[in-house]
């Protein structure tokens, strides 16, 4: 057995001995033909995830509705076939998430934290999506990093930052016309509100606010789309 081998069979049986919640029945009503993928993804949150620190343990028992199809839901903003640049993401949201529902999609998921991309890369490796998922260790405003993942058509983030901030990391990822979509709260319209004019400065266009899941997702995802001039 290999040292890689080893180390996927050791995140397995973590996953078997804390498991993760059984998937709600719109996963298998709306993503039917992914739930099996889903449901790994989350098997890895719940266990390595959580052991590694990069998932609290309360939120386990929330990981569907609070993190998975939260993150699942902003594909609904995606057009086919298009690239995705995922910052600071984490444990993968929304990246991974995104990419399990959507085998149309190249995701980039640029993260600076040596531990957390060494998860990204199991977890990658482990749901078969290496073909189309890249790990970019590295902050979003570094120069090595925009070399490898700038003009993208799309940013996305989640609980990275304030909207202002977002901003200017994802300008120089993103190509002229491209979105930044960064998922917010409920006081998205806040914030757009107070960072208007630093947005401006930055050649940056307010789109809006999207609600993302509605009808199958309660409360709906909230997504601002600011564009890239």
């Amino acid at each position: 057995m290999t040292e890689g081998d080893a180390v996927t069979e050791a995140n397995a049986d973590t996953r078997a001995e804390l498991g993760s919640p059984a998937p709600p029945e719109v996963v298998s009503d709306r993503f039917g033909e992914f739930e099996e993928l889903l449901s790994r993804y989350a098997g890895w949150l719940a266990g390595a995830g959580t052991v590694r620190g990069l998932i609290g343990p309360r939120e386990v028992p929330r990981l569907w509705d609070r993190h998975i199809l939260n993150s699942a839901a902003l594909s609904e903003l995606l057009p086919v076939s298009t690239r995705v640049v995922d910052i600071g993401t984490g444990a993968g949201l929304p990246g991974i998430a995104v990419a399990c529902i959507r085998p149309d999609l190249t995701v980039d998921l640029v993260e600076s934290l040596q531990r957390r991309t060494d998860f990204l890369r199991e977890v990658v490796a482990d749901l078969g999506l290496t073909d189309r998922v890249r790990v970019v260790r590295g902050r979003a405003e570094d120069k090595e990093v925009v070399d490898a993942v700038g003009s993208s058509p799309f940013v996305t983030a989640r609980a990275v930052a304030p909207i202002d901030k977002l901003a200017r990391w994802s300008v120089p990822l993103l190509a002229p016309g491209g979105s930044l979509l960064a998922l917010k709260g409920s006081g998205a319209e806040g914030e757009l509100t107070e960072h208007r004019t630093a947005l401006r400065k930055l050649r940056m266009d307010v789109v809006g606010v999207h609600d993302c899941g509605v009808g199958w997702l309660s409360p709906p995802t909230r997504v601002v789309e600011i564009v890239r001039r």
